[in-house]
């Protein structure tokens, strides 16, 4: 691209040239989380948690490497709890009220599960990279990430429907996203043995 004055081209190609080496930077990052997570323990988790729409390598990587055991929680609520995705609540005698959500516990994890909610705002469906992604997991892993997507994309577009405010329907998808999360974890994963 040509620009009329040479302060213009000059200042368009170094725009460009950070761009493209902000590029360059994320792939090094990603081949170097590739080259750690061979090693890694909990690799089936991230491989598992890949099944799922909008959770690619980065965040099933972040995912895993905040909550690690999944197994200390008993249930997805505890789950949900931990992550800060449930209502605040003041109540007192009769009355109840609920409130934004906590924000207590994990960010980082929190974070990534609202940024992959935005893309339950799309119908339902197994894209390419998603059936490369699930190709060698179990069925009951694919089952869970499916029914997630399913439940989760008709939910947004019945939360829309009633014209619930964008940011209260992505969070409301993230807190529902973390119980499936947890399922497929739990499901890769065995639970730890009972000390005797």
């Amino acid at each position: 691209m040509a620009l009329s004055h040479a302060a213009q081209q000059i200042a368009f190609q170094e725009y460009l040239h950070a761009v493209s080496e902000s590029g360059a930077r994320i792939a090094r990052l990603e081949q170097s989380l590739r080259d750690a997570l061979a090693g890694w323990s909990l690799a089936p988790v991230v491989a598992a948690l890949q099944a799922l729409r909008g959770v690619q390598l980065i965040a099933a990587i972040t995912l895993v490497a905040e909550i690690q055991d999944f197994h200390r929680f008993a249930n997805p609520r505890q789950l949900m709890a931990y992550l800060g995705l449930v209502p605040s609540e003041d109540s007192s005698g009769q009355r109840r009220r609920q409130g934004a959500i906590t924000k207590a516990g994990n960010s980082a994890a929190r974070r990534m599960l609202v940024e992959v909610a935005h893309l339950y705002r799309y119908p339902a469906r197994v894209s390419a990279g998603i059936a490369k992604r699930q190709s060698d997991l179990p069925k009951a892993v694919t089952d869970i990430a499916w029914t997630a997507q399913l439940r989760l994309c008709a939910r947004f577009k019945r939360l829309a429907a009633r014209h619930v405010p964008h940011n209260k329907i992505v969070v409301a998808i993230a807190r529902e996203l973390s119980g499936f999360v947890w399922a497929i974890a739990c499901e890769v994963t065995p639970p730890p043995a009972a000390s005797t």
